[in-house]
């Protein structure tokens, strides 16, 4: 049985991956300037529906379940994602 995957910005990484690493660190230098939500860090090997959807394909950037990007940071499309308007607004 299958982990979902949480609500937010999410990192799909393995141990021992340089280009994880990489990642890890834009990703905290984008925190510095910019507001971005937390990022959950998931281990690939850790699931096998993981395996079966990202594979080598790490690392995975996600945004409530939506690939932003794989390998190297896209942070134009990270940005522009976490701060559009929601799509339904409340009532």
């Amino acid at each position: 049985m299958s982990a979902a995957l949480p609500p937010g910005l999410v990192m799909v990484s393995r141990e021992g991956c340089h280009l994880c690493d990489d990642m890890l660190r834009e990703l905290a230098d984008l925190e510095r300037d910019q507001a971005i939500p937390p990022v959950a860090i998931i281990d690939v090997d850790a699931d096998p529906e993981l395996i079966r959807r990202f594979g080598l394909k790490v690392p995975v950037l996600l945004f409530d379940g939506s690939v932003i990007c794989h390998y190297t940071l896209n942070s134009q499309e990270l940005l522009r994602l976490v701060r559009r308007p929601a799509a339904i607004l409340p009532r």
